[in-house]
């Protein structure tokens, strides 16, 4: 997966994609999630970047701006709807006992704000909020 990086991601079905800006992805996490979508049949509809969340950052006490990665619109095996808010992160980056130096935690505490603050917005909106990590973006436990 180390040969895509960053990049702009030309989806095989277009229709899918619910946004009319360029798809920016900016890990190969992100590049094979983005291949996922593209291609299961069970997503009707995906964005990137979909919008920006309000949060307070916990390390400067400023009002700042959360973009998520995905939402995703998929219909599962008894053919009911669901959409779902998606991160993709690295272990050390989401989960506290993964933190290994002071810049993961430091950036697991940013990232605990944005996620707070997108169940939230999630709770309001009936969306499933979650966090893909390498254990489960690899595995059929991230899949729908």
């Amino acid at each position: 997966m180390g040969k895509f990086s960053q990049g702009e991601f030309i989806p095989k079905n277009p229709q899918k994609i619910a946004s009319t800006a360029k798809i920016i992805f900016r890990s190969s996490w992100e590049h094979y999630f983005m291949t996922f979508l593209d291609s299961d049949p069970r997503v009707i509809q995906w964005a990137s970047e979909p919008f920006h969340i309000s949060y307070v950052n916990p390390l400067t006490g400023k009002n700042s701006q959360y973009i998520p990665d995905f939402l995703v619109m998929y219909m599962d095996k008894n053919g009911k709807k669901h959409a779902e808010l998606i991160e993709i992160k690295p272990k050390k980056e989401a989960i506290l006992e993964q933190a290994k130096s002071r810049r993961d935690r430091g950036v697991q505490l940013i990232n605990f704000a944005k996620w707070a603050a997108a169940m939230a917005f999630c709770k309001k909106h009936s969306i499933t909020f979650r966090v893909l990590t390498e254990d489960n973006l690899w595995s059929s436990k991230g899949r729908k």
